[in-house]
This record gives structure tokens, C-alpha cells and sequence, in this order.
């Protein structure tokens, strides 16, 4: 009996101690925020607790190792896999995502998808971060524009339990001036946000409370560094950067793999909590005691056996302290990291042959953070075989962007051949954005085909037409040079019925034909046809020319003996055949 009475005394003090620690953490937020985790969870430095770690591209991360839910998902997953996206509005609240929440998740892929194409973010990435850092905005508790009600804040990081972080943002989006505390349903410490905040849902503000401001930030932070979350590779190290521990990443992952196989949408406000932080680093609790509400007591330094306690993590900038400080590193910003390459405008790409493009390619460079990028080294290459060239006569130029992000390349010169052809842009290195537009080069045309004389075309059945057939092509009134020319001999003006009687031309062989499909006007747009030949039908024949644009012209072509003409000096009567006399008999 005492016994017992002794194990409830024990579990009513856990529980006194964890709801003192939910009133300070209140306390010091002077605001009227919910915090993550009623209680000492913890994050910190993942050594200090005495687990796996995993080392990043970045020093910092998104939450500053705050703590987080470790509950796991159902053993019983859905069972539609690829079909997340139209399962129904029914199951658990365990397997659903508050309507507004998902929607954010959902938002944040698509525009990624648009800057930065090749991070493949995945939007279950998104939502199983959110499970995790903050039960998925504590269940869907948001406004109608989406912002956490009230704000979600984690506990101060005060290196008691937590990293030490001091205050970076005065108190501005955490209420606490002393240290900072993770912020909002994607848990960004306000020096994080301070670099990666959006403002994606179109208010003016960047509100690390509002989901899809935290959302879009998290998707744009976890793809920063030239990532493809498709690769598994990247994606961990996308997750590692956001809390630098392996039970973290283990977790995220569970929940990740969950939300693939399906999930579905439940009404805001509806979802379950998790329930179980993780343990706080540094201080461990005294022997016996049963839950990590219980206050920590000292844990020697698993890095010097027997030392002091290792206080939170070591992050340049942060404000925590560290043995063994590291030097400032010299990597870029996210305001400095190439992103996203984009078609600045460029419309359609097409022109004459032989003609300058109305168009040039443009294209916008991004940061890490969405914004324009200036001193971007981008590349433009003409594959095809037109002969289209830049300005210059080169199919391969190199243009930095400008303040604003764009670049713009030289003037495109059309080739003589018509075809298609493509022009793409590349810029970045490692893993490079590319862009690809369709070009094409038409023909040279003609509205306008027409002889140069009026004079009557005549020959002898048998013999060739004396006068040339000579014609000129005009484009917009002016001469159409290099314009093809169709002569087909025809019995109708429209050209719909071919003649194989009548004049004819001739091939390099000598045969006759009465088509002839390679010809082309000069630089003045003039064009002489080769010699015309008549066979032995009479009659009046016709002559149809046709150009690349429509223009067309028929001419007549006779063939006719020629008529009996009387000697010089003589009249027909005296040329006409006279009767004879007969002989008598």
C-alpha cells in the first residue's frame, strides 16, 4: 500500500512539474501564444542527448534544434498509394490534414515547382515537417486567412534543456527579448525567418505564424543548396538541416512515407495533437525519475567522460556557446544562392529567312528566397540546322543578369534554310537550370508575283517560245529576294488541273516536263524562266507561277503555225493557182 501511495505521489509531481514549466514558458512569452510542448521538450544539440547525429551543408538550422513530436504514425497506414491527393473527406484524424493546412502544403509545392522545377519538392515533405514541429498547426487551429490562433510558440532557447539562443529579432515575432523560441506551424527561429520569411498568401507581411507564409518558406529553405529532394540523398540533408538529429530525420521520414501511401482532408480545428516531445538535450533527469517533466539534473559531456555539462548546440551566430567555437564560414546567403531561372517574357521566336528575329531571349535569375538575382553567368545556344546565328555570327554566347535578374541575348539572325531549331539557356553549376525555347525560321515570301511586259507569247507547233517569260516578286511592296517560284503548266487559272499537252520545259536531261519547283527570285526579286518549247497541238495553253506566301500569276502561251505570206511585189491573185488548158482531143 505504501508502495503505491508512493508511485502516486511520484506521478503527481511529474505532473506539477510539467504544468509549472507550460506557465513559465507562457510567462516569458508575454504573449498569448500556445506553446509546442507543455513541458521541458527538448532538441538542442543531438550530442548532448546523446544521440545519432548527421553532419549538413549548414551550420544552423531552420528551428534552431528545437524540440518536437515524436509520436510515430498508426501501424495501420491507407492503403491507397499515389492516390493522396483524391482519397475522400473521411478516416481518422490521425491520417487527415486540416483543410487550410493542406491547402498551404499543397500551394508551396506548386510554386516551387514553378522557381526552382528541379528540387522536385514533394508536398507530403511539407506536411510531415508540420506533424512533426507542430502537430500540423496544433491540429488546424488557424484563422480563416490561415494564421495560427493563437500563435504557436516553442519554448525559450535558454541553453536550459535547449540551445542558448539570445534574442535576434527584439521580440518581434516570438515576444521574447531575452532568448529566441521557435515560431509558428513550420517552427522557424526568427534569425532563420529573418532570411527565409515569404509572404505567400498576398497579405504584405511575412507572418512565420500564417501557414502558407511557413510553408512556402520551409519548401524554399529544404530545396536551398542546389537540392533534388527526389534524390534520397538530398532530401535527408534537407531534413538534417531543418533539426540536426537523427531520431529527427527518422521521424520526419515515417511521417513522410505515411502521408504518400494516401491521407485526406479533415475540417480545420479537427486534428489530433501529438503527445510526446522529444527529450531535451543537455541536463538529464535524477535516477528514478519517471518523465521528462521532472526537472534535469547535470549529465557529464558524452565527449569528455566525467566533464561538465555540454550546454546547447554549437552554430556560429546563433548565441550559443561551445568548447571548441568554430570560425565564421564565408557561404552565401540564401538573398546571394542562384535558385531558379525563368522565362523573363520571351515571346514566339519566329522569322524569315534571311531576316533578324523580332523577339530576343530573356530570362530572370532568382535567389534562394524568391527575389531577383543580379551577376548571374548565363549561356544561350543555337542547336539546329537553319543557320540561325546571334548577332555576331555565333551560336553560343555567354550574358550576366542585371540588377534585376534578367538577361537578355543578342539579336538572333535567321539562316536561309526554313526549319525549326531551339535556343536554350543554362545558368548555375553543379546541378544547372536549364531553359529551352522553340524557334523557327519561315521561308522567304511573296505577296505579289507579276511579268514585266505585256507582250504576247507565240510559237510554231514544234519550235520554242522566242520571248523569255520574265517576273518580279514584291513582299509589302518591296522586292522579294530569294523567294521560291512553282511553274506548272495548267488548264485552268486555279492551277487545280495540270496540262501534258502543249508547251513544256526541259530537265538537264533534255525531256520534256511542265512543273519546275527550284526556282528563285534574285536580289531584286526578279526571276527569268528557262526556255519554253511547243509541241505539235495547237491551241492557247496556260502558265501558272505560285510563290512561298500565296502570290500567284497565270500567263497565256499559244501555239500556232504561222501564216502564208505572199512574195514581195505580187498580189494574191497572181500567187493563186490558175486553171490549164487541155488538150483538145
Amino acid at each position: 500500500m505504501a508502495a503505491h501511495i508512493r508511485r502516486r505521489l511520484r506521478k503527481g509531481a511529474t505532473t506539477t512539474a510539467v504544468a509549472a514549466a507550460a506557465v513559465a514558458a507562457l510567462a516569458a512569452s508575454q504573449a498569448p501564444a500556445a506553446t509546442l510542448a507543455e513541458g521541458p521538450a527538448g532538441g538542442g544539440d543531438p550530442k548532448a542527448a546523446g544521440e545519432d547525429t548527421a553532419s549538413t551543408e549548414d551550420d544552423g538550422a531552420a528551428t534552431g534544434n528545437s524540440p518536437y513530436y515524436t509520436d510515430l504514425p498508426p501501424l495501420v497506414t491507407p492503403d491507397k498509394p499515389g492516390s493522396s491527393s483524391n482519397l475522400p473527406v473521411t478516416g481518422s484524424a490521425e491520417a487527415g490534414i486540416p483543410a487550410s493546412i493542406l491547402a498551404a502544403y499543397k500551394q508551396a509545392e506548386q510554386t516551387v515547382a514553378t522557381t526552382d522545377p528541379t528540387c522536385r519538392l514533394p508536398w507530403q515533405l511539407l506536411a510531415a515537417i508540420g506533424k512533426v514541429e507542430s502537430g500540423q498547426a496544433r491540429g488546424g487551429r488557424v484563422d480563416a486567412n490561415g494564421t495560427a490562433s493563437p500563435p504557436i510558440l516553442g519554448p525559450a532557447l535558454n541553453g536550459q534543456g535547449f540551445a542558448l539562443i539570445k534574442d535576434t529579432d527584439g521580440g518581434a515575432y516570438d515576444s521574447d527579448a531575452v532568448h529566441d523560441r521557435a515560431v509558428g506551424p513550420m517552427q522557424f527561429i526568427p534569425s532563420t525567418w529573418a532570411s527565409w520569411g515569404q509572404d505567400a498568401n498576398g497579405d504584405g507581411r511575412k507572418d512565420p505564424n500564417n501557414i502558407y507564409d511557413a510553408a512556402l518558406a520551409a519548401g524554399r529553405y529544404l530545396c536551398a543548396n542546389d537540392r533534388d529532394l527526389a534524390i534520397a540523398a538530398d532530401l535527408d540533408k534537407a531534413v538534417l538541416s531543418y533539426n540536426r538529429s537523427t531520431e529527427y530525420l527518422r521521424t520526419v521520414r515515417s511521417w513522410f512515407s505515411y502521408y504518400q501511401r494516401g491521407t485526406h482532408e479533415i475540417p480545420d480545428g479537427t486534428g489530433t495533437l501529438p503527445t510526446t516531445p522529444s527529450i531535451p538535450s543537455g541536463p538529464t533527469p535524477n535516477p528514478g525519475t519517471p518523465s521528462p517533466g521532472t526537472a534535469p539534473s547535470p549529465k557529464p559531456s558524452p565527449d569528455k567522460p566525467g566533464g561538465k555539462p555540454t550546454p546547447g548546440p554549437s552554430k556560429p551566430g546563433d548565441g550559443s556557446t561551445s568548447p571548441t567555437p568554430k570560425p565564421p564560414t564565408s557561404k552565401p546567403t540564401p538573398a546571394e544562392t542562384f535558385g531558379s531561372l525563368e522565362n523573363a517574357g520571351t515571346g514566339p521566336l519566329r522569322a524569315t529567312a534571311g531576316q533578324a528575329f523580332d523577339e530576343r531571349v530573356a530570362v530572370l535569375a532568382r535567389n534562394a528566397l524568391g527575389a531577383p538575382l543580379g551577376k548571374v553567368s548565363v549561356t544561350f545556344t543555337v542547336t539546329g540546322n537553319t543557320g540561325t546565328l546571334f548577332a555576331g555570327g555565333k551560336k553560343t554566347v555567354t550574358v550576366r543578369t542585371g540588377a534585376d535578374g534578367t538577361a537578355t541575348a543578342p539579336e538572333l539572325r535567321a539562316g536561309e534554310k526554313a526549319g525549326e531549331f531551339t535556343v536554350t539557356a543554362v545558368a548555375g553549376t553543379g546541378r544547372p537550370r536549364t531553359l529551352t525555347y522553340a524557334a523557327t525560321v519561315t521561308a522567304r515570301q511573296a505577296d505579289t508575283i507579276a511579268r514585266t511586259d505585256e507582250k504576247a507569247l507565240v510559237a510554231a507547233p514544234g519550235e520554242k517560245f522566242a520571248d523569255a517569260v520574265t517576273v518580279k516578286a514584291t513582299y509589302k511592296d518591296a522586292a522579294a529576294a530569294g523567294v521560291a517560284v512553282t511553274a506548272t503548266m495548267v488548264k485552268d487559272p486555279l492551277g487545280l488541273f495540270d496540262n501534258d499537252k502543249g508547251p513544256y520545259f526541259k530537265d538537264a536531261a533534255g525531256k520534256p516536263v511542265r512543273t519546275l519547283t527550284t526556282l528563285t527570285t534574285d536580289a531584286e526579286g526578279m526571276l527569268r524562266l528557262p526556255e519554253i518549247f511547243a509541241d505539235g497541238t495547237e491551241g492557247t495553253y496556260l502558265l501558272r507561277l505560285t510563290t512561298e506566301g500565296g502570290a500567284s500569276v497565270v500567263i497565256e502561251l499559244t501555239i500556232q503555225a504561222p501564216e502564208e505570206t505572199a512574195p514581195e511585189g505580187t498580189t494574191p491573185e497572181e500567187t493563186a493557182p490558175k486553171e490549164t488548158d487541155t488538150p483538145e482531143a
